[in-house]
């Protein structure tokens, strides 16, 4: 590597390196890197999520659309079945919105879901079996 940027431009005659050495320093490196390569195929696998963002955008805008649409058909089928038309569609309509609100946010991760709800406030068994 005679007159190099390393060494200033000078050429170095006590520093000639001999091709064991090289390719010895170029197998470090090439390890090196392969460490390097690996920590950061780790770090993006536990940082990306399941899914992508257009899948989870699908997945909570279907969660709040079939709570919608299950409590205005809940609501149709009262009506038509006790004659009262407009009122079993409107309040089964706001059940099924309050619904489909509460299927979102136990999607998205807000709130925790019922049997893990359940879970955490039970107490532990003490070992104490009566």
């Amino acid at each position: 590597m005679i007159g190099s940027s390393q060494n200033g431009g000078i050429p170095d005659p006590d520093r000639d390196l001999s091709e064991a050495e090289l390719s010895e320093r170029r197998n470090r490196l090439n390890q090196r890197l392969e460490g390097q390569r690996a920590a950061e195929e780790a770090e993006r696998k536990s940082q990306k999520s399941d899914t992508s963002g257009y899948a989870q955008a699908m997945k909570l805008s279907s969660e709040f659309i079939s709570g919608i649409v299950v409590g205005c058909g809940i609501g149709w089928l009262i009506d038509q079945w006790l004659g009262t038309m407009p009122f079993g569609l409107i309040v089964f309509l706001l059940i099924g919105f309050a619904a489909g609100v509460l299927n979102v946010l136990r999607a998205s991760g807000e709130i925790a879901h019922p049997e893990t709800r359940m879970k955490r406030g039970k107490p532990e068994d003490d070992g104490d079996n009566k």
